[in-house]
């Protein structure tokens, strides 16, 4: 399965190989004939609905037939040396169509006007960004046996697509178990006998499989969205948050340890990658926490390591602790070779005594941080600079905290319908000349802030933008923060 899913890599990346023609043919031509026809255009679904995950079933399986058609007709005894060339040359030409049937793309036009090799290169590169959150809903037992008699391979080719591109950032050897045990698990159990008691049984042996799938599209998501760097503080923070007494020399090094699990995971074609490594970075949060907090305690204790995972990424922000003013880093600190841990710390000190702050509130002064430093450690007066800047980004950051705490804490604490009744009063009494339309339309927007970034699994990109905007309505002028 190795060979299968650097195969994946490579046809993802679609020709964007550096090493020769003959190479590029003789590889895929290698991986067609060890997989077979049906192994290999199976993937070739996986991988493209992964990189094009905003195309329709119907553009993904257009692409699918030209690239399993290419390596069908390229890979037979006696196909003339030129033609996965010349094939893939076509691909590019009709990709670059006006009536392309193909998954669209916002960067295709710029890719269309170079030639050659440049041409295909960037068109391979072109990659859809992740959904927000997951959309894929799996049907009843009943459903997923009338769709799969109906017609296995339509039910099959469908439920791959689905499925990738709505997880389309966790790991490629995760996507392919997951995917592989629920087309099992289907066409077993809808031949059953008893298919409730046969689902019932693969469901749970199919469980921590689920749970890796849903966890590491997350983690791999933020990966995508923040980076290395800043991942490591989005989950310091994360932890800060959750058990607040717990010093920072205790939190940052499980921070960067499960940087580094996203850092080695995320791309890997190593089958077992994501699940080894979480599992061991699992049993150090564990080890390290287990005997700070209650609640660590309780999710620690099961004997299935994903299981404690996933509840220690669902465990909510612990309540405030009475916790003295943090005290600032100095202009010197910011500026020396540590500048950057001593951002982190204050940050990491904000983090633990706001516990309702969104992690994309918090990543933005994480930025913020780094472009102040950028900017003021290089002048000729950085205290000068540092002060004033800071002067000016508390003036702007404090109100903005302390909304957007409030906000987020009574959407954790409160009913839907009674959080929404309560908010619309608040709006009511802060804006007594706004008109009712005016009124309805704030309301939709904070209720769409809360039940989208006040979450654990907030999504990082669509939250950054929403983040902006609630920032450029507070300002009214540019933000230093945003």
């Amino acid at each position: 399965m190795r060979a299968a899913l650097a195969l994946l890599l490579f046809l993802a990346a679609a020709h964007a190989i550096h090493r020769g023609k003959a190479y590029v043919r003789d590889k895929v031509c290698q991986e067609y004939r060890m997989l077979g026809k049906e192994n290999f255009r199976t993937l070739t679904i996986i991988a493209n609905s992964r990189k094009y995950s905003n195309g329709t079933f119907e553009e993904i399986g257009h692409l699918v037939r030209e690239i399993v058609s290419l390596a069908e007709t390229c890979c037979a005894d006696g196909a003339d040396a030129a033609c996965y060339e010349n094939g893939s040359t076509a691909l590019s030409v009709k990709s670059c169509s006006p009536d392309s049937p193909f998954p669209a793309h916002p960067g295709t036009a710029e890719c269309c006007a170079q030639q050659g090799l440049e041409k295909k290169l960037c068109l391979a590169a072109l990659r859809h960004p992740p959904q927000p959150l997951p959309r894929y809903l799996q049907p009843s037992d009943k459903e997923l046996c009338q769709a799969f008699r109906q017609d296995p391979r339509e039910f099959a080719d469908r439920f791959l697509y689905e499925y990738a591109s709505s997880y389309s950032q966790a790991p490629l050897p995760v996507l392919l178990g997951s995917t592989r045990t629920f087309l099992s698990m289907v066409s077993t159990c809808c031949i059953s006998p008893a298919p409730t008691a046969c689902f019932l049984k693969e469901k749970l042996e199919r469980k921590t499989l689920s749970l890796l799938t849903l966890t590491s599209n997350r983690i791999c998501s933020r990966f995508s969205a923040y980076g290395k760097d800043k991942v490591s503080f989005s989950y310091l923070a994360s932890l800060a948050q959750k058990v607040p007494r717990a010093p920072f020399e205790d939190l940052l090094p499980l921070a960067e340890d499960a940087a580094e699990v996203s850092s080695q995971c995320c791309d890997s074609v190593a089958e077992d990658c994501m699940k080894k490594k979480l599992l061991e970075h699992t049993a150090k949060v564990c080890a390290a926490l287990a005997t700070q907090d209650g609640r660590f305690a309780d999710c620690c204790t099961g004997k299935n390591l994903m299981e404690n995972h996933f509840c220690i990424l669902a465990m909510p922000p612990a309540p405030a602790p009475e916790l003295p003013k943090a005290s600032e880093p100095t202009n010197k600190e910011l500026c020396g070779k540590d500048g950057a841990l001593h951002a982190t710390r204050f940050l990491f000190e904000l983090a633990r005594r706001h516990p309702s702050l969104p992690d994309a509130v918090l990543a933005k002064l994480y930025d913020s941080s780094g472009k102040l430093r950028e900017e003021c450690c290089s002048t000729k007066d950085p205290s000068t600079c540092l002060d004033s800047k800071r002067k000016r980004m508390q003036a702007e950051l404090l109100p903005f905290l302390e909304k957007t705490s409030r906000l987020c804490r009574k959407y954790n604490e409160l009913p839907f319908l009674e959080f929404k009744k309560r908010l619309r009063e608040s709006l009511t009494q802060a804006e007594p000349e706004a008109s009712p339309a005016q009124l309805e339309q704030l309301l939709e927007k904070r209720v769409s802030f809360a039940s989208t970034c006040c979450l654990p699994d907030a999504p990082p990109l669509l939250c950054a933008s929403k983040v902006s905007s609630e920032l450029a309505e507070a300002c009214k002028e540019s933000c230093l923060l945003g």
